[in-house]
């Protein structure tokens, strides 16, 4: 997953009853006590899940049991579900899939197939930042600024960053944050555009 995730200056009262520029924006609070704010279409995905085999009448990989199986694990209204067999790539020959959604879950009948079997599936679901942030803590690195506004812009690349400040950026990064320098102003209220 990738997007944009800000951190509002501490100037801006989170619990004022006033909404928040960045509430204004579309943006709303990962916590009530914290001045981190997330998109609502930024989405990110749990752990895959295997919870059936397809023996018996196929593979049920539905919500009811694998919230049961791993509880706390997936939100409560998942807005996407993916599935692929468990060793990967796709299903060959491809099966007839009965059910594949996020009420349900995922469900691959036996008896739908030509070959007279499904494959082994794992499911994942897409959830709102906010829960998988709140689950998976999002850490963040020290700030950097290895360019300046000048000549054709102020380039802060993720590859130059990298080049310059070796180790101390983890691989794929997931957000990125961005201020400027000398009010901590952040970069969607400057009024400038960005690639």
């Amino acid at each position: 997953m990738a997007g944009l995730f800000f951190a509002v200056s501490s100037q801006l009262d989170v619990a004022n009853e006033t909404e928040s520029p960045m509430a204004a924006a579309g943006f709303q609070p990962v916590k009530p006590d914290l001045p981190y704010y997330y998109h609502p279409n930024i989405k990110c995905w749990t752990d895959w899940f295997d919870r059936d085999d397809p023996s018996g009448t196929g593979d049920w990989e539905t919500l009811m049991h694998l919230r049961d199986e791993y509880p706390g694990r997936i939100c409560c209204d998942p807005v996407d579900i993916e599935a692929q067999p468990v060793y990967g790539g796709i299903a060959s020959p491809p099966n007839v899939i009965y059910k594949s959604d996020t009420s349900y879950g995922f469900i691959c009948r036996n008896g739908d197939q030509s070959s007279g079997y499904c494959q082994d599936y794992r499911v994942r679901f897409s959830c709102s930042l906010k829960y998988c942030s709140i689950k998976r803590p999002v850490c963040w690195t020290q700030w950097f600024d290895r360019d300046n506004p000048n000549g054709t812009g102020d380039w802060e690349t993720v590859v130059d960053l990298k080049k310059q400040y070796p180790k101390e950026m983890c691989n794929y990064p997931l957000y990125i944050e961005a201020v400027t320098t000398d009010t901590l102003t952040p970069a969607v209220f400057t009024g400038e555009a960005f690639y």
